[in-house]
């Protein structure tokens, strides 16, 4: 493969109008996997189990993913140390295995290294502009330090946090990314998906979108909000787009974390690699050009988003060996009846069943209201306690 410096950058890539195809949600995969402590949702994994995150990567590489973003996700020192998180390793430890595990796998294909950080607990706590930026200060010293290919501000519910991270990526000289936590209602003080997009390219974004917390409907829609615009505006940017695996249609503004699936019961909700194949298509008929995935996502959605774009990109990726496209493999099959299911519209057309008597389609989210400066929202170094948790078990009570 070709060394890391000979391949096209990620700008290089969009602006001759290719598609890139990003990876999936490692701290769900991995917390499946039991390496990543739900909760806290911190990455010390790159460091204490480099092999777990490592293959993961792989995997990913494997299914077609262009961009193997490092496991920095809630790296910050703020968030690595809140309410008690017992974390052995620094920050600069995670965020520097990190960087290590992510280059040696796009090494071994043509895929790039994408530097990441996210919303910080000091931010809620409504720690003033200077000290949430030298947090993210500390991140990008490490991301320069190891040479990643681009950067990205992902999972941010407000904008304004997001403009200061994207103040000091910009900073580094390298392409910066910058992608909400938000669906077509806006941030979480109101801010539209549109005037949300045109202050992240005015603050120096040259990609802009949405990641996580909605199901891929609901992502391209609002990314589709922010491209029309950017392009109103008079402004020029380039569009991603990475969301849940999970059907949310019963979701408010704060998205999945509002129902009371997560994150432990949202397998029902979980997209077929089908529901991959149609969200791929409506994103690129929108104009999208980054696509890809977060919580969620396993290495097969991926691959089911470069089945569907094959034909655009003139490439399979090597996971679709053992399978062929669409399910063909399944011609092979002992069962005539299975057989007869080796066709694509056999399975665009299927209405899966849950399985699952009495289950009701929609939940209802919790939608507590609460954002930043609110009490219930200041973090803390130390753990929890029984007296914090009782008022909020009440509550939630008193909304069943």
């Amino acid at each position: 493969m070709a060394p890391a410096g000979s391949k096209k950058g990620i700008l290089e890539r969009l602006d001759a109008g290719e598609i890139v195809i990003g990876d999936g949600g490692f701290v769900f995969a991995l917390e499946k996997r039991g390496y990543v402590k739900a909760g806290p949702w911190t990455p010390e994994a790159a460091a204490e189990h480099p092999e777990a995150v490592r293959q993961l990567h792989r995997e990913f590489l494997r299914a077609g993913s262009n961009v193997m973003q490092t496991f920095t996700f809630y790296a910050s020192d703020d968030k690595l140390e809140n309410r008690g998180n017992a974390v052995c390793f620094t920050g600069a430890q995670v965020n520097e295995a990190a960087c290590d595990l992510a280059r040696e796998v796009a090494n071994e294909g043509d895929a790039l290294v994408a530097g990441g950080v996210s919303q910080t607990p000091s931010y809620l706590s409504c720690k003033s502009e200077t000290e949430v930026k030298a947090i993210f200060k500390k991140q990008m010293d490490v991301f320069v330090k190891k040479n990643v290919d681009f950067l990205i501000a992902e999972y941010f519910e407000h904008v304004e946090e997001a403009e200061w991270a994207v103040h000091v990526l910009k900073e580094t000289g390298k392409p910066v990314a910058a992608s909400l936590c938000i669906g077509p209602m806006g941030d979480m003080h109101g801010v539209t998906p549109g005037e949300c997009a045109i202050r992240l390219v005015k603050a120096g974004a040259d990609i802009v979108g949405v990641n996580c917390h909605f199901d891929p409907k609901t992502c391209v829609e609002t990314v589709a909000m922010m491209k029309a615009a950017v392009e109103k505006a008079g402004l020029k940017a380039h569009f991603m787009v990475q969301p849940l695996a999970y059907h949310t249609p019963d979701c408010g503004c704060q998205g999945f974390i509002d129902l009371p699936e997560f994150p432990f019961a949202l397998e029902p909700r979980v997209l077929t690699r089908w529901d991959m194949q149609h969200y791929a298509r409506e994103a690129y008929n929108a104009g999208i050009r980054f696509i890809g995935g977060c919580c969620g996502f396993e290495p097969y959605h991926i691959r089911a988003v470069v089945e569907e774009l094959a034909p655009e990109r003139g490439i399979l990726p090597e996971g679709s060996q053992k399978h062929g496209p669409w399910g063909s493999g399944l011609e092979m099959h002992t069962k005539p009846w299975v057989r007869a299911r080796a066709r694509r519209d056999y399975w665009e057309k299927l209405k899966p069943a849950s399985g699952r008597p009495l289950c009701p389609s929609m939940s209802t989210p919790d939608s507590w209201g609460v954002t930043k400066g609110h009490p219930d929202l200041m973090q803390q170094r130390e753990a929890t306690t029984e007296d914090q948790l009782r008022p909020l078990f009440a509550k939630s009570e008193s909304k069943c």
